[in-house]
């Protein structure tokens, strides 16, 4: 039966990349538009390629450096070649699934532009036709690679597991540095482009006037789109994985013979026969999207989540009912095995607490709801008043979210312990396949508008991109708090996981091994690692500053050196060289962050042991969830606030309170786009990191 679930899955997964191949090649049959249109497109699409390809060189070499280091390890110790080659896996995959998205959305964007000439239904059609081809990717290529090793590395006389935890390094490797550098890439351009074109010459968004302007629809891409691919692939992969470490551990010990490996077989399988379920779930909720009419726009996008939600919630019933996953409640419990029952219910707790924190994380960024609004209303009196409001909402919105996840904790635990919290993490992610689709939708939407602006088009065809990027905005930050949520989820599991593996390994060396609070270690290990999140946002957050000050000064340098640039009477913008301030700028200053999430828990292992990281990993994971969450809840807020005031409230475009406005968005920018969804990664892979270097440690 083993090999029966994993080829089912990975069947299932090769049908999720058929399909999206099927639907890129929809997209790109459909009409493009006019020359003007597609000289346009093409330079986002070359700037596109041009950062991937540069910053693919730069991972090349940390991919290669960390794959002979593994190679270097112990078999015995969950080291070697095997980690190595999956560790390869993961990274290559993850790079694929976000090139794949980028290329994809940077062509569908001029299709949409072209599309919204016809009909709002049509232009909403390939906006989230591409999203789901990204969606579709990252699950279809991290299910194919897991199951891949699992078949592979198959031996039930050790836990095998930990070998494919390098698929899963890999992947939060490269999603780390994308996320990072696609972030600082993506903000420099906005932030530049907004305080001199916005605030300085009065022009308006996406402007060919603004040098920034290329600049800041190829950050789109390469942020929200790739980076984002490869974070929710780092985080569906690793949920997977770590359930599967974790199950290992969980299989009854009263067992024995062909009894033991069904339950093994089970407990291993049976996250990933769920994630194939759930690519099944995704496909047929993309059905469910489709909307003629402006104000209908939300409800067809969270209607196909919701839809794919319930097919999961059938699926996953059947699935449980034929697998029956009875893993003992604690490692080592002598009482009786959990019911598969109560694993079901984690799941669909955790799918449930998912769309609740989507809902939550949606009520406060929004700009048809409260918050944003005040916020908007608090421009009125300058930057200042914006601002201190905006981070007053941040901070308030984390408090929902928070006591959801807790609660889920609680809950999955009294029902089925360790595995039913790792489950409900994966059920929280089963469904990746559409709601990253229609989290992506969003800045093919943005981008289209961005078109639209910049080829002159009839001033409805901007009307409808409008309205699909204002629904962008919304499910962004929709799809954000999904993330966050189910890397707290994530990041417990791998917690976990690290737990387990460091008993065993203090138990073979004869040594003790605890997490109390009355070990120094342990606390000292709280504090660093509850320190790290801000450090690492204080890195991320300089980045942006850094290389937006480097925009801000070329596109005032062109305003002021280009003889009619500004007044839109002379000369043309040099694009290309804000494109190259955006690339050299993310180039530079992506490493630092990346090498403090890997580097950290190692050095914190090697001189002070296995307790002082694993308090380390627990400081990380609390604060990082409240610093995630404040981010990208604050800068999603000031950025719909502004966008409240652009629809024509409060003195609309142009007006004093319009430029506090696009000041707070500017602080907001990195925020959610850079610091903030980043997090999430730093959690998970200093928790991998620590994993697999968990022999080296003291």
């Amino acid at each position: 039966m083993y090999v029966f679930w994993n080829l089912l899955s990975f069947l299932i997964a090769g049908a999720g990349i058929a399909y999206a191949v099927h639907v890129f090649r929809q997209i790109m049959q459909r009409d493009q538009g006019d020359e003007k249109m597609q000289k346009i497109a093409k330079a986002v699409q070359d700037g596109g390629k041009a950062f991937l390809h540069a910053e693919y060189k730069v991972l090349a070499i940390f991919v290669a450096v960390v794959f002979v280091l593994l190679c270097l390890g112990k078999e015995e110790q969950y080291l070697g070649w095997k980690t190595a080659v999956a560790f390869l896996m993961g990274s290559t995959f993850s790079a694929g699934a976000g090139y794949f998205g980028m290329y994809c959305a940077t062509r569908a964007a001029v299709r949409t532009t072209q599309a919204a000439k016809t009909s709002l239904g049509a232009a909403l059609d390939i906006a989230f036709k591409s999203g789901t081809v990204m969606g579709m990717t990252v699950v279809g290529l991290g299910l194919i690679g897991i199951t891949l090793l699992m078949l592979v590395y198959h031996d039930e006389q050790t836990n095998f597991a930990n070998f494919v935890l390098g698929f899963s390094f890999g992947a939060s490797s490269i999603a780390l540095f994308a996320r990072v550098g696609g972030g600082i890439y993506t903000k420099a351009a906005d932030v530049g482009g907004d305080l001199v074109g916005k605030i300085e010459a009065g022009i308006p968004e996406d402007d060919p006037r603004n040098p920034a302007v290329i600049a800041d629809n190829v950050g789109d891409n390469v942020g929200d789109v790739a980076g984002m691919g490869a974070d929710l692939f780092e985080s569906y992969v690793g949920a997977i994985i770590s359930t599967a470490v974790i199950g290992w551990s969980l299989v009854p010990t009263t067992l024995t013979g062909d009894a033991h490996s069904s339950a093994m077989t089970s407990l291993l399988l049976y996250p990933v026969v769920l994630s194939a379920v759930g690519v099944i779930a995704s496909f047929l909720g993309t059905f469910r999207v489709k909307a003629d009419d402006e104000s209908k726009l939300s409800a067809a996008l969270f209607g196909g989540l919701i839809a794919a939600s319930v097919f999961l919630v059938i699926g996953g019933a059947l699935v449980t009912m034929i697998m029956q996953p009875q893993p003992l409640h604690d490692i080592g419990s002598t009482a009786a095995p959990v019911s598969h029952w109560m694993v079901y219910l984690s799941v669909v707790l955790g799918l449930a607490v998912g769309v609740a924190i989507g809902k939550v994380t949606e009520y406060y960024t929004s700009e048809k709801m409260a918050p944003a609004q005040m916020i908007a209303q608090q421009s009125q009196t300058g930057a200042a008043t914006n601002i201190i409001h905006g981070l007053a909402t941040g901070m308030a919105s984390t408090w929902i979210p928070t006591l959801l996840i807790a609660i889920a904790i609680y809950l999955c635990n009294e029902m089925a312990g360790m595995y039913g919290i790792c489950v409900a993490a994966v059920g929280m992610l089963s469904t990746l396949g559409i709601s990253l689709g229609v989290d992506a939708y969003g800045p093919v939407a943005d981008n289209a508008g961005g078109l639209a602006e910049m080829s002159h088009q009839p001033p409805e065809v901007r009307k409808r991109t409008d309205s699909l990027d204002a629904t962008g905005n919304t499910t962004a930050a929709i799809g954000k708090g999904f993330a966050i949520g189910s890397a707290a989820l994530t990041a417990l599991a791998l917690f976990s996981a690290y737990k387990v593996e460091a008993m065993k390994e203090a138990a073979k060396n004869s040594q003790a091994f605890s997490l109390s609070l009355d070990d120094a270690n342990v606390v000292m290990g709280l504090l660093i690692g509850a320190m790290l999140p801000f450090v690492f946002s204080a890195m991320a957050m300089r980045a942006v500053g850094k290389a937006a000050n480097a925009m801000v000064e070329e596109v005032r340098r062109q305003f002021r050196e280009i003889p009619g640039l500004k007044e839109g009477t002379g000369g043309e913008a040099d694009y290309a060289r804000c494109v190259a301030i955006s690339t050299q700028g993310a180039l530079r200053q992506m490493a630092a962050p990346g090498l403090l999430a890997v580097l950290a828990p190692i050095l914190m292992g090697m001189v002070f042991g296995k307790a002082a990281v694993g308090g380390l990993l627990g400081g990380a994971t609390v604060s990082g969830v409240m610093m995630a969450l404040f981010m990208a809840n604050a800068g999603g807020a000031w950025d719909n606030a502004k966008k409240y005031i652009e629809a024509g409230h409060l003195g609309g475009k142009g007006s004093e309170t319009h430029k506090a406005a696009v000041t707070g968005d500017t602080v907001g920018d990195p925020f959610k786009d850079t610091a903030g969804p980043s997090i999430n990664i730093l959690m998970k892979l200093m928790t991998i990191a620590s994993l697999i270097a968990l022999p080296l440690f003291a």
